[in-house]
C-alpha cells in the first residue's frame, strides 16, 4: 500500500499510563495493570518504579529503578504517544514520590488515579515513612482520585477502621489532607457485604455496596481497581461511573478466578473474564 492509498489516521487508542512497580508472579503491579488496561479496550502503557521478586505468597525483594530512568520512561511516554489517564501505584521511596510529582506537574498529567501501595496482601510493607508524609503533600492534590485499603487509610490517619462509620471518619480526614476525592475500599470489613466509600470534595458520601464474592484469590484486587477506573475514566466515564464500572469488573474477576488455584497462596484474578475489544476515539 503506498501513501496515496493509506487511510487517513482519524482515530486514537484510549490510552493508560501504570506508573508502579513489577509483580514478577504477574499477578499485581504494572502486570496486573496492563492486563485491565487491556481487557476495557485501552492501550496500556508503563513506567517502572521498582523491581520485585513476589509470587503468590509474599515479596522477598525490591530493587528500585534509577530516578532518571523513570523519569526517562514518562518523558518518553508523553512526548510522543501521550495520555488519558494515569494510574500511579506502588512508589517506594521519598525521591520516587516527588519524580513522579514532578513529571505531573511537567506533562500536565490527566486523570491521575493514586493507589497508595504500602502493604502487600502478604502483609509486607513496600513504602518508607518519610515516603508516605510525601505522598500525601507532593501526590494527593495532584490526584482526582486516591484508592486506599482500610489498612492503608488506617496507616494514613494514625487510626485502625473497623467500621463504616471510622471509614467516612477516615475519608473526611483525607480530603482535609489535600485528596480530591477519595475511594476507601472496605473489604477488610468483616461480613458478607463488602461496602467501598467514595468522598469527593462536595463532602457527599457515596456508599457502593455488593455482596462478597468469595474467593481465596485476591491478589492485586487493588491495583486492579485502580487501573480500571482509570481505563474508565479514560474512555471518558464521570468520576463516580467510573468507579462503580471499575467495581464491576474487579467483581466478575474474582468471581471468574475463584475456582483456579495459581501457586499456593493469594492467587490472582481472572482479567480476562470479560474482554472488550480496543475502543477507537476520534483523533483530537
Amino acid at each position: 500500500m503506498n501513501a496515496s492509498t493509506t487511510p487517513a489516521r482519524a482515530f486514537e487508542y484510549p490510552r493508560v499510563l501504570s506508573i508502579a512497580g513489577s509483580d514478577s508472579g504477574g499477578g499485581a503491579g504494572i502486570q496486573a495493570d496492563l492486563k485491565t488496561i487491556a481487557a476495557l479496550g485501552c492501550f496500556g502503557m508503563t513506567a517502572i518504579t521498582a523491581l520485585t521478586a513476589q509470587n503468590t505468597t509474599g515479596v522477598r525483594a525490591i530493587h528500585a529503578v534509577p530516578l532518571q530512568m523513570l523519569t526517562d520512561q514518562i518523558d518518553a511516554v508523553m512526548e510522543d504517544i501521550g495520555v488519558h489517564a494515569v494510574k500511579i501505584g506502588m512508589l517506594h521511596s521519598a525521591d520516587t514520590v516527588r519524580a513522579v510529582a514532578a513529571a505531573i506537574d511537567k506533562h500536565k498529567l490527566p486523570n491521575v488515579v493514586l493507589d497508595p501501595v504500602m502493604i502487600a496482601t502478604s502483609g509486607a510493607v513496600l513504602i518508607d515513612q518519610e515516603a508516605i508524609a510525601v505522598l500525601v503533600s507532593q501526590l494527593f492534590p495532584r490526584a482526582a482520585l486516591v484508592t486506599p485499603n482500610l489498612d492503608e487509610a488506617a496507616l494514613l490517619v494514625g487510626n485502625p477502621l473497623r467500621s463504616e462509620a471510622d471509614m467516612e471518619a477516615a475519608a473526611r480526614h483525607l480530603i482535609a489532607l489535600g485528596a480530591k476525592a477519595v475511594l476507601i475500599k472496605g473489604g477488610h470489613l468483616t461480613g458478607d457485604t463488602v461496602s467501598d466509600l467514595l468522598l469527593t470534595s462536595d463532602g457527599e458520601p457515596r456508599w457502593m455496596r455488593a455482596p462478597r464474592v468469595p474467593t481465596a484469590n485476591t491478589h492485586g484486587t487493588g491495583c486492579t481497581l485502580s487501573s480500571a477506573i482509570a481505563s474508565h475514566l479514560a474512555l471518558g466515564a464521570p468520576l463516580p461511573q467510573a468507579v462503580q464500572l471499575a467495581r464491576d469488573y474487579v467483581r466478575g474477576a474474582l468471581a471468574a478466578g475463584a475456582a483456579v488455584r495459581t501457586g499456593s497462596g493469594s492467587g490472582p484474578l481472572n482479567h480476562s473474564h470479560a474482554p472488550q475489544p480496543m475502543r477507537l476515539l476520534p483523533l483530537r
